[in-house]
């Protein structure tokens, strides 16, 4: 019984733990070389593609319906188009024509940022943010010219700006307000502020005031499901654990999912388990740079065994990073329900490498 968790907090430690583990120990069984790495990107790349693509024709077509998988996937998707693009340098290093390949990863980049697009505006700024820090991470791996100047900086700007206003265009000649980014701020303004009223009256270092919830007299002032796993894990185990599946954003008593993160976080568990996740991501993050570093020596003294292990750790500590600043700074539910199942997956991507290079 000492292993049942008994609320939330306590569930989520355990099933993070045990993908940390598992990870960790799955990692280091494969042989990962570029080639191999490159291939499952791909494929994982086109498979997510057209994932996304069949969900956002549910947008246009009610009988196919659509499961909003950017987000749990769009991390994912990140990942491997991060980890393609960081292998094609290294490809080039030894010879290999890489142009017609190249080609076809932009191609995967602009239908991702289209459909998911379409379906998600947070998706959009977590793809954006995300490309933006793995470009940036191949160039300085590689020793590569800047990619950030002025003509790209000004290029972006208006890239975003016109798909803003493409796409509220769109949502107001066919009629489709969930295709509105106005609306969205609007709905931010109409239930975060509320809810951030609630979180900063009501946080405690463990939790929140007792009977300040959702729940009332049941309350248990922490744990109280804002923030969970989905709630197919949690009926998996038949915990009878207090959940909103992420939150209800019709609802002024209860914390809306536009709320950043760290509020969700500090409400529901605590300004404790906030520090403490707010550490632990700065640590894997850093700890993920660090590794790269050791890396990049390595590769430039000819060592080429951990190419391929090189190109995936761009590509998780990207994702990683990207995920943490949405969820934790933007909106909840970038970390929240499937979305927390991606967090921890991607955190042990980042943490299997640190025994990689011990042992190397």
């Amino acid at each position: 019984m000492f292993l049942v968790a008994q609320n939330n907090l306590e569930f989520i430690l355990e099933i993070a733990i045990i993908i940390q583990i598992g990870i960790v120990l799955f990692f280091n069984i494969l042989k990962m070389s570029l080639s191999r790495v490159l291939s499952f990107s791909l494929i994982l790349g086109i498979g997510i593609t057209l994932l996304f693509s069949m969900d956002t024709l549910g947008l246009f077509i009610s009988s196919l319906g659509f499961h909003e998988f950017t987000h749990t996937y769009g991390p994912i998707a990140l990942m491997v188009i991060v980890t393609s693009l960081a292998a094609l340098p290294m490809m080039e290093n030894v010879g290999i024509r890489v142009r017609n390949l190249r080609g076809f990863i932009y191609l995967l980049m602009i239908i991702i940022t289209i459909v998911g697009g379409l379906m998600h505006r947070d998706f959009l700024m977590l793809w954006l943010m995300g490309l933006f820090i793995g470009f940036l991470l191949i160039s300085k791996s590689f020793r590569q010219k800047s990619f950030l100047t002025v003509k790209r900086v000004i290029a972006a700007i208006v890239i975003v700006a016109l798909a803003f206003g493409s796409l509220e265009a769109v949502s107001r000649l066919l009629s489709m307000t969930i295709l509105s980014p106005v609306t969205r701020i609007e709905r931010i303004y109409g239930n975060a502020i509320p809810s951030l009223q609630l979180v900063i009256q009501n946080t405690t270092l463990f939790g929140h005031v007792q009977g300040s919830s959702y729940w009332g007299s049941a309350d248990l002032g922490s744990s109280s499901g804002y923030l969970a796993l989905p709630i197919s894990f949690i009926l998996a185990f038949g915990l009878p654990l207090q959940v909103f599946y992420g939150v209800l954003s019709t609802k002024k008593d209860v914390i809306d999912y536009f709320l950043p993160g760290i509020y969700g976080v500090g409400f529901d568990f605590g300004y404790v388990a906030l520090v403490l996740l707010l550490i632990w991501c700065v640590f894997v993050i850093v700890l993920g740079l660090k590794i790269l570093t050791i890396y990049r020596e390595k590769r430039e003294k000819g060592n080429k065994r951990l190419l391929g292990r090189e190109a995936l750790l761009i590509g998780s500590v990207t994702a990683f990073a990207a995920q943490a600043i949405l969820g934790l700074f933007i909106q909840n539910r970038g970390i929240n329900g499937t979305a927390m199942i991606t967090f921890m997956f991607l955190s042990g991507m980042v943490l299997a490498h640190a025994l990689i290079v011990k042992r190397s």
